[in-house]
């Protein structure tokens, strides 16, 4: 056990997990993944220029992270593969950095490793791991800040103190130029970490000094890009709040937590038998209402099943890129998403019933092996996921939707609090099923990632076989992520009205000629080069109807039969 602990063994089983569950599901392919296409052209533009150059696309800042996928491209070539295996390998690393925090916290050694799996094995995890998306990127900022963090709280000397505080403002602050809601660990982290050590007059003047440092670093970033050419502002605000449908959304959002996150919460079901009828009724009562209305209306969008964020973890199994015209097969049918409802729903009873017995219980002290007390963890995270959910909400009113990728900050966060008051409240080492729970979402994530990046191969083929006969990509709608790629060859930015700098750089672009198919404008506004005569479908029959070009098949594991992406005359056939 001592070998154990001196190699780190179980944070590199946990790094090691990840990796093999990435390879298992093949995650290739030759175009764009959601919004990283323009960021992977930004890599590959600093390989060759060593220029940072933005492309109308990027509201975070990517900073580290386009040196990282540019330092990729250097030492192994230019593919859309090569610059998404640098997010592998971030998110490997901080897998193994994130069961070390774990035990940092206070939680055993087993808890941690458990813990750590249940996050990076998600579905969630593991699809936006192999992408060239920002989520991973400042998610590890926010780990190796809190990390840092705990490091400061638990060392032995002064000096040793103010050293794991630099770390953690310098960590942070770097890593949080790829997504700039990182940089709560130094506006929010540091500070709670600070006020937990302010009896020692030196360590407050040195930490204090150096968050400064760090402020004023943020600063300096945020002005450079606010005068970068082709960048995308997001104001922060809250006059015209949509009060009611943020509520929902924000309930949806907070929904999704348990489900993500089942191999730990589920844990809690047994919980509700231990309490009085009486209780368990009261507590039950709100989320069966809750699950009775969303399995019985027909408007998914009233009261939602599992998934409820609907965002990458879907019914569809995985991001679903809307503007494919027709119906996108379904991967969660009803049976199974009344079912991780049922668990999600009840894992939520569960711990309040945990919750209300530990609150007429006498207070129990912290446990020996415990690093760092519960009071000293609740003042370091409290305040960072309350100032990440207001920040949420203040950007509200621009995105109009909380996707699930954003709560990833949030579910690190709430892994800590619940291993810690599992092992303090109800035992000291997580049952054994919690492993079972582990391998089906392990499973489930490697399913959907396969499936998602099969299904975009199948749109780089149906491209490839519309190319064959001549149709240049400029007459081909092929979801938005093609067509920004497409849009890019043409020009050296996205068409985007809210680009500052430079002034007047959006043209409004030229209407589509009558008759053709309908496109969102957000997206034709975006791509003006882009005048399609054929697109992709589910539905054969969509738009004009079939075009004469063979449909393209694609793997769709875990269905009894591939899945189907049909070619469709995007303006009417011309008459003989």
């Amino acid at each position: 056990m001592q070998l154990v602990r001196r190699l780190y063994l179980p944070a590199l089983f946990c790094s090691i997990a990840v990796l093999i569950c990435e390879l298992i599901s093949h995650p290739a392919v030759k175009m764009g993944i959601c919004d990283d296409g323009p960021y992977i052209l930004m890599a590959r533009t600093l390989a060759t220029t060593g220029h940072i150059v933005f492309n109308g696309w990027a509201a975070p800042m990517l900073g580290w992270q386009l040196y990282l996928g540019a330092a990729f491209i250097k030492l192994f070539g230019f593919s859309f593969t090569v610059v998404r295996s640098c997010t592998l390998f971030v998110a490997m690393v901080m897998a193994f950095i994130l069961q070390r925090t774990l035990v940092r916290s206070g939680i055993t050694e087993r808890n941690a490793t458990l813990g750590t799996l249940a996050l990076v094995l998600s579905p969630l995890y593991l699809m936006l791991s192999v992408t060239y998306m920002t989520d991973i990127f400042g998610l590890f900022a926010i780990v190796i800040c809190l990390y840092g963090c705990l490091g400061a709280l638990q060392a032995s000397t002064t000096n040793a103190t103010i050293a794991w505080l630099c770390f953690a403002v310098i960590a942070n602050a770097l890593c949080g130029t790829a997504r700039q809601i990182a940089w709560l660990g130094i506006l929010v982290m540091l500070p709670s970490t600070l006020w937990l050590l302010r009896s020692n007059r030196r360590i407050l003047l040195a930490g204090s000094a150096a968050t400064l440092a760090g402020v004023l670093f943020i600063f300096a970033c945020m002005q450079w890009l606010k005068h970068q050419p082709y960048t995308i502002p997001i104001p922060l605000r809250l006059r015209d709040f949509p009060i009611a449908h943020a509520a929902a959304q924000l309930i949806y959002f907070f929904l999704d937590i348990p489900f993500l996150l089942l191999p730990i919460f589920a844990l809690f079901l047994p919980q509700i038998r231990k309490s009085t009828p009486r209780v368990a009724a009261l507590l039950s009562t709100p989320f069966l209402l809750y699950f009775l209305l969303a399995s019985t209306l027909r408007t998914h969008h009233v009261l939602r099943l599992e998934p409820t964020g609907g965002d990458w973890v879907t019914i569809h199994g995985f991001f679903d890129s809307a503007h494919i015209k027709g119906e996108q097969p379904i991967f969660l049918h009803k049976g199974v998403q009344i079912l991780l409802t049922l668990a999600s729903l009840g894992s939520l009873v569960g711990l309040a019933a945990s919750l209300l017995r530990l609150y007429h219980a006498q207070p129990a002290a912290d446990p020996s092996f415990a690093k760092v007390s519960t009071k000293q963890l609740a003042v370091l995270i409290a305040p960072f996921t309350l100032a990440y959910i207001l920040f949420l909400v203040s950007a509200f009113p621009t995105t109009s939707f909380f996707f699930d990728r954003y709560v990833l900050g949030l579910l690190v966060m709430v892994i800590i609090a619940l291993i810690r008051f599992y092992q303090e409240q109800i035992h000291s080492r997580l049952p054994s099923v919690s492993i079972l729970l582990l391998l089906i979402m392990a499973i489930y994530g490697i399913v959907v990632t396969h499936n998602l990046f099969s299904f975009y191969r199948a749109r780089v083929a149906l491209a490839a076989e519309l190319n064959a006969h001549g149709v240049p990509d400029t007459s081909i709608e092929n979801g938005w992520e093609i067509d920004l790629l497409t849009e890019l060859q043409h020009a050296d930015h996205l068409n985007d009205p809210h680009i500052v700098v430079p002034a007047n750089s959006y043209v409004p672009p030229v209407p589509l000629p009558e008759g053709t198919c309908e496109i969102l404008p957000y997206w034709s506004d975006k791509t003006p080069h882009i005048h399609p005569l054929f697109g992709a479908s589910f539905d054969p029959n969509a738009c004009y109807g079939p075009a004469p070009f063979a449909p393209v098949q694609y793997s769709h594991w875990l269905s009894s039969s591939p899945n189907t992406l049909y070619i469709v005359r995007y303006t009417p056939p011309s008459k003989p």
